[in-house]
């Protein structure tokens, strides 16, 4: 996890505010050596200011050692103010500040400070959300060296830091404190503690590392540490192959918590809503690049693995990744799996209306190979499912895109233009040889459909959510089913027989009523779909449907007729209507209808012989035989006209 946001960013905090003292206090040697420093406090930091860029006031006293192999130096009240790249404001005030040198590395130009003591000090940490830093020491735009001067012994107690941090959106506030033994007291291990609020969450970590006292150039130094936020806990071991250099680390982690997501506050980066999780994996950066390997992560019956590459130089960071899964389950993943989700609206909407999250697309590029095994997604389990997914400048690409059902299969391609204020999407869907048969109502009994069923979707619409999105649309939406049948278990979707209502024979041994040719298309305008064609020819009935679909409101507005091939006694003239929404449809009758014909039946009766009663539920119309092969054809020129508008990528 970037090894640690809390560990990098609490053993850089040690550095960076050090950083600028470091540059006083060498130009304080030479100048006092002889002389009470206090004479020099105005003009040592008017020159001290000039050198750094920033502001330098010195407001207490100034006493130096330094007729010793290890010259001392001691300030108080230091004040230091923000770099030029930064609005002005202060970055540091210490109480007391002491430096003891080690005279011999310092006279052959190896700086090293023996021992280090910064008391009742504040740091006053600020990055914008450009990256520039009031702890850098250069300028942002270029590279800050090989890091501070080796310290072989370190005393911070209870310093009091605040961080706030654009870029990542992270707030802390709280003390931290750094320590090992003088050095009278042997080698002793650095532990660093810190404990606070980061973004409203209490937050501790520790870190523990190698003796400073056996600091050396060019050999590693190990650290380990342990941090607790929001249910999480990370740990680790690292090393930092060129003391204290951050542009090169190694580190191995593990994590576990409550909710995946709770990590962005140890470590910085944004991840998604989980139940229980654990997570593993390493990370080398060298320079600019980072390199996570091995990274494991389960939560629920989900499991992730595979390698994540970031690389900075460009300000714009770019990210390639080979993720592959034996099984996603949805479920596992969301606000709805980590316990906090809203509660549901009255009128729950299929299509999510969550504003869309833009920032991560706009600002930063990537390429991600993914692989799945089995994704569980509700009652739809898929398999083989792969996808490349690409980001560049703003435009969000998923292509190829494809997945097998047990029986069928689904490809296509998704684009998703982030570079506007309103986001546009443009989709490509296809559904091929998808077995109606294989959704068994959960173990309820025969499905009511079986066929091998064809569909296209390609839509294009604009809006910063899903819903708007779907509000805006404007495509068509085509499925065909060239042969299949219509089961007794139809009629038991509803409280009412729907499959009589449409004339449909089922008979008695095969219940059930073959399916000859079925053509269903929508033209979709400004989040509307209007039937073009909806066709279900059967042996005995033709049913045919009209109405529309209103992706805004989600409503459902749709009449299905069914007209016997043959003459049929007791047959209603009432169109089943499908009303509702998405989410909650609901089928049932046109009683307005049903009663007259019921009405009509009652009068004849009174004055027409029994038999004449019956006329009222004759349908006197012979239905012809839907051309299924001419349906096919018109839809398959739909469909080339749509694919030579939107060429899949």
């Amino acid at each position: 996890m970037k090894s640690s946001w809390l560990s990098r960013r609490a053993l850089k905090w040690v550095r960076r505010s050090l950083a600028v003292f470091f540059i006083v206090l060498a130009a304080l040697i030479s100048a006092v050596a002889f002389v009470d420093a206090n004479h020099f406090r105005g003009p040592l930091a008017r020159f001290i200011a000039a050198r750094t860029g920033r502001e330098i006031r010195i407001d207490g006293s100034l006493t130096t050692h330094l007729l010793s192999f290890r010259p001392r130096v001691i300030a108080e009240r230091v004040a230091v103010g923000n770099p030029q790249w930064m609005p002005r404001g202060p970055t540091a005030q210490v109480g007391r500040l002491s430096l003891t040198f080690e005279l011999l590395p310092l006279l052959s130009h190896s700086f090293v400070i023996d021992r280090l003591e910064m008391e009742a000090a504040t740091l006053h940490f600020a990055r914008d959300a450009d990256g520039r830093a009031n702890w850098q020491t250069h300028d942002p735009s270029k590279r800050t060296g090989n890091g501070p001067p080796l310290i072989h012994s370190l005393y911070i107690p209870k310093a009091h830091v605040e961080l706030d941090d654009a870029r990542q959106h992270l707030k802390f506030n709280g003390t931290i404190s750094a320590q090992d033994a003088p050095a009278a007291a042997g080698k002793q291990p650095l532990r660093i503690e810190g404990a606070g609020d980061l973004n409203a969450r209490a937050t501790t970590f520790v870190i523990d590392g190698d003796p400073l006292a056996t600091v050396e150039r060019g050999q590693p130094y190990h650290f380990a540490f342990d941090e607790r936020s929001s249910g999480s806990h990370l740990s680790g071991r690292g090393a930092l192959p060129r003391p204290f250099d951050y542009h090169a680390l190694e580190t191995s982690f593990e994590a576990q918590g409550e909710d995946l997501k709770d990590l962005y506050f140890l470590t910085g980066v944004t991840l998604p809503n989980t139940g229980g999780y654990r997570l593993s994996g390493k990370l080398v950066r060298e320079g600019t690049h980072f390199q996570f390997s091995d990274v494991v992560a389960t939560s629920g019956h989900s499991d992730m693995q595979g390698a994540v590459a970031i690389e900075i130089s460009s300000g714009r960071p770019k990210l390639d990744a080979e993720l592959h899964s034996q099984l996603l389950r949805l479920a596992d993943v969301g606000a709805r799996a980590a316990g906090r989700a809203e509660p549901p609206a009255a009128k729950p909407l299929l299509l999510p209306d969550t504003a869309l999250r833009l920032t991560g697309i706009r600002r930063n590029d990537s390429v991600v190979n993914f692989r799945a095994a089995v994704v569980e997604a509700g009652p739809v389990t898929l398999h083989a499912v792969a996808a490349q997914v690409t980001i560049d400048h703003g435009v969000l690409a998923v292509s190829p895109l494809s997945a097998a059902l047990p029986a069928g299969r689904i490809s296509g391609r998704v684009k998703f233009d982030a570079t506007h204020e309103v986001p546009t999407a443009d989709v490509d869907l296809r559904v091929a040889d998808l077995h109606l048969e294989q959704f068994d109502r959960k173990g309820k009994g025969e499905p009511p459909f079986d066929g091998v069923l064809q569909a296209r979707l390609t839509v294009t619409g604009s809006g910063r959510s899903v819903h708007e999105l779907g509000s805006t649309a404007n495509g068509t939406v085509t499925a065909v089913l060239p042969h299949g049948a219509i089961r007794a278990s139809f009629a038991e979707l509803t409280g009412i027989d729907v499959s009589r209502a449409l004339g449909l024979m089922l008979t008695k041994n095969r219940k059930e009523t073959p399916v000859r040719c079925g053509v269903a298309s929508f033209k979709i305008h400004d989040g509307t779909l209007t039937e073009q064609t909806l066709v279900l020819d059967t042996e005995s009935v033709l049913i045919t449907g009209k109405g529309d679909i209103h992706l805004d409101s989600e409503a459902l507005d749709l009449a299905i007729r069914g007209q016997p091939k043959s003459w049929r006694l007791v047959r209603l003239r009432a169109p089943v209507l499908v009303r509702g929404t998405l989410a909650h449809p609901s089928i049932g009758l046109e009683a307005r209808h049903s009663l007259l014909q019921a009405g009509e039946a009652v009068a004849l009766g009174i004055v027409l012989t029994p038999l004449a009663a019956l006329l009222a539920f004759v349908d006197p119309g012979l239905a012809k035989d839907a051309d299924c092969a001419a349906l096919m054809a018109e839809t398959k020129a739909d469909g080339s006209r749509g694919s030579a508008a939107a060429p899949a990528h």
